[in-house]
């Protein structure tokens, strides 16, 4: 069902473009050449291709991209590729802005999706992840929650399909987020790929909701749980090593995917597998 979360059915779907940021880049999904990075839209694109084989794929998407950047650069090169099916993560880093207003984005986020519908093109919106997980970016969490609101109420009017991340509970647990708190885990982008998958009614043998091993207890020390000066250590070395970092870029008007290409810019068969979704 367009518009829903889930539908039954593969898709016919032979060609693929993936617009958005580092989420969709891959980031912190390192590939099996230990050097590039893979991703959940590599991961669901090769899970596509074994039900369309003369699949098709690009990915446009830019580390460190705001919703403006794909709106004017990667959706018009979209369009332009034609395809058959669009995925659109974007606004992200947008909403880490104090001054961000998700009404307006959302406003932007309706008129790329309107764009890539009047041109034909199925369109996978995705939504925001729910950033309750970790202190200081869970400050957002209201900002997100508004926009997401926005995002569902856009794919049901543009008979979108909706890849919602936020209802995805197993990723609020802070083993799938690697150590800047911002990008997935391998496993993290394995189990959006299956979202993914199950959403387009593509079929898999794995499910993306099996929870995860429990969590040994640690021993404690007098006063505090040693899970609470535990968790404080690791807030002190991520501002340190991620946090202090991103605020001075941002400051000097920086950022990560200055100078970047996307890592697939053409529409081309996916001649060699992406890590597997299994």
């Amino acid at each position: 069902m367009i518009g829903m979360e889930a539908r039954t059915g593969v898709p016919d779907t032979r060609s693929f473009v993936a617009l958005g940021d580092s989420f969709t880049e891959g980031l912190s999904d390192l590939g099996p050449d230990g050097r590039s990075f893979a991703g959940w839209a590599d991961r669901f694109a090769e899970r596509l291709a074994e039900v369309s084989p003369a699949l098709r794929y690009a990915n446009l998407a830019v580390r460190g991209n705001v919703l403006r950047d794909v709106a004017e650069v990667q959706v018009p090169r979209a369009i332009a590729m034609r395809p058959d099916l669009v995925s659109i993560a974007a606004g992200g880093n947008d909403l880490l802005s104090l001054r961000a207003d998700p009404d307006e984005l959302a406003r932007a986020f309706d008129d790329a999706v309107a764009l890539l519908r009047e041109a034909g093109c199925q369109v996978l919106v995705c939504t925001g992840f729910d950033p309750r997980t970790f202190p200081v970016i869970r400050l957002i969490r209201g900002r997100v929650a508004v926009f997401n609101m926005h995002l569902r109420a856009i794919a049901a009017r543009r008979e979108c399909h909706l890849l919602d991340l936020w209802s995805m509970r197993v990723l609020t647990d802070a083993r799938e987020w690697s150590p800047d708190r911002l990008h997935l885990t391998s496993d993290g982008h394995r189990r959006v790929a299956l979202r993914a998958c199950e959403v387009m009614g593509v079929p898999v043998a794995a499910d993306w909701r099996e929870p995860l091993p429990p969590v040994l207890p640690r021993r404690s020390r007098p006063g505090r749980p040693a899970s609470w000066l535990a968790a404080r250590r690791g807030d002190a070395r991520w501002v340190q090593d991620h946090a202090a970092p991103w605020v001075s870029r941002r400051l000097r008007g920086v950022s990560a995917g200055d100078g970047a290409q996307p890592k697939r810019p053409e529409l081309l068969a996916l001649h060699t597998a992406c890590a597997g979704t299994r």
